[in-house]
């Protein structure tokens, strides 16, 4: 992952169609760079950019929780960009980047109404571990795991 990557991945998340599918909001230009340096920072977390066809369509995240009901679980994040969406661009990114993951199970939280995102989970092995849970901002999550 380099510097200048970030530069597509603001324009990622800031795609309103792209927010909406992954049920996160988008951050400003000064928010999204401090929480990409807070991820940056930690030498545990596991971060690959995502690239197709020459361009950065991506990325792929990993990090270990280490405090809270969800302390030790290795929980695994992505975002592409629409324009590389249908392709099986995020598909090919999660299967490859999850074998440099160290620990088993792998957890990710996925917005039920994703439904991409949830094929792409259920193709790299993925399966559901418990039932969804509304949030107190609306939005019904589902948490999949890979043992």
């Amino acid at each position: 992952m380099r510097d200048d990557d970030l530069e597509a991945f603001l324009a990622h998340q800031q795609d309103p169609e792209a927010a909406r599918m992954a049920a996160m909001p988008s951050r400003d230009r000064d928010a999204f760079l401090a929480h990409w340096a807070r991820i940056r920072a930690d030498p545990s977390n596991i971060l690959r950019t995502v690239v197709a066809d020459g361009a950065v369509a991506g990325n792929v995240v990993s990090w270990k929780v280490v405090s809270g009901e969800q302390e030790g679980r290795r929980l695994v994040g992505y975002w592409i960009g629409r324009e590389h969406w249908g392709r099986g661009v995020a598909t090919a990114a999660l299967g490859r980047f999850l074998d440099l993951l160290p620990d088993r199970p792998v957890h990710v939280y996925v917005a039920v109404a994703n439904a991409g995102s949830v094929r792409v989970l259920r193709k790299c092995g993925f399966h559901p571990l418990g039932l969804p849970v509304t949030g107190a901002d609306g939005i019904e999550e589902a948490l999949y795991v890979l043992d």
